[in-house]
């Protein structure tokens, strides 16, 4: 009995300190091997967004510098200064319009119509050629080979809401999916707010036929907030969130907290008691107490710049040394991805494929009414 009880406890003794091994084996790697399995899991993400009919949806941009949030402006008018809230509704739109130039004289002169109601609808159904949509400069330029263009592009809006005043402010909402030559690419939501007392509130997003979604949100008020996001399902492969407060002495925002999601792996800092607390480094929610994190902000030249201080905008670098005394950059780190999330959030930003079209004809239409 006794060999027997020395045996089995020589078996637990040899578990335990296997176990034990393990543990402290994944934690001395834990950090490198995961930031590298998150980044690679990023970037095969990306790999399938990059080549899905939605990404070039949203690779069609404007003019508009790259880190700028699309603002749907309240519309100029009347120069007497009033209250009265201006509004188009989705009901004020709704129907089918096909891309199709018809002449009509007004005033004497010779003009164009490029966009034709040809059936009722409870949503907003625009179809044009997608050559149109790629390079909107030209929507409103006819050339004669026009006629053999297909209007193989539906943009289909089931909310549209968009109250302003030009000098109050606006609030804007746009709800709608895109279709390209019968191959669903994605649906796409927009808010976008401006006033005296809250400041610019913008979040957009794009939900990827293939089940990935991509969002960001900005607001500029006293408490500044701008997040950017990747995921896939319940699962985050890229978030990124910057939070500031408006000094009551300066009057100028200073960050209050930051966080970077990459998989399992998230980078926090926070306010202290004093000051911003040293960034600390957790996997999958376990503090990391060997490695370090360095936050090092690239510019912040512009007060945009100073509400939305972040690696998506450009202006953040952050340097991550391992437990084995290695370090590297979180650009280093994910590559070309780094490029890849910068450009997809530009693009989300500003959302010129679908906005140019839809307001186009949204203001036309409330312009003929008037």
């Amino acid at each position: 009995m006794k060999t027997k009880g020395f045996y089995v406890a020589i078996t637990l003794f040899a578990v335990l300190t296997w176990s034990c091994s393990n543990q402290d084996n994944s934690s001395d790697k834990s950090l490198k091997s995961s930031m590298d399995q998150s980044a690679q899991q990023l970037s095969s993400a990306l790999g399938q967004i990059t080549t899905s009919p939605g990404y070039q949806v949203l690779a069609v941009t404007g003019t508009a510098a790259a880190s700028s949030p699309s603002l749907v402006k309240a519309s100029g008018g009347s120069i007497v200064v009033d209250s009265t809230i201006n509004s188009i509704a989705l009901a004020d739109i709704m129907g089918v319009y096909n891309y199709k130039a018809v002449s009509f004289k007004k005033g004497g002169l010779s003009l164009l119509r490029y966009f034709t109601k040809t059936a009722d609808n409870t949503q907003m159904i625009v179809r044009l050629p997608e050559s149109k949509v790629k390079h909107f400069g030209g929507m409103l330029h006819y050339s004669p080979a026009d006629t053999l263009l297909a209007n193989d592009y539906v943009i289909s809006v089931s909310k549209y809401d968009y109250k302003f005043n030009r000098f109050l402010g606006w609030d804007y909402s746009l709800a709608s999916n895109i279709n390209i030559k019968d191959v669903n690419a994605g649906d796409l939501k927009i808010q976008s707010s401006n006033n005296k007392t809250t400041g610019t509130n913008f979040s957009s997003e794009f939900a990827f036929a293939n089940g990935y979604l991509a969002k960001c949100s900005y607001s500029n008020g006293d408490t500044a907030v701008s997040t950017y996001a990747i995921t896939q399902g319940t699962k985050i492969l890229f978030e990124e969130k910057y939070t500031a407060v408006k000094s009551a002495v300066t009057k100028r925002h200073r960050e209050k907290s930051y966080s970077l999601t990459i998989g399992d792996v998230q980078i926090i800092r926070a306010q202290g008691k004093n000051s911003l607390d040293s960034a600390k480094v957790y996997v999958a929610g376990v503090l990391q107490t060997k490695s370090k994190v360095e936050i090092v902000n690239v510019s912040t030249g512009t007060v945009e710049d100073s509400t939305n201080v972040c690696v998506a905008n450009h202006n953040r670098e952050i340097k991550i040394t391992f437990d084995d005394g290695t370090s590297s950059t979180i650009s280093q780190l994910l590559g070309t991805s780094v490029d890849t999330i910068r450009t997809l959030f530009i693009s989300l930003r500003q959302t010129y494929f679908a906005t140019n079209v839809v307001n186009w004809i949204a203001w036309d239409i409330y312009t003929k009414k008037q």
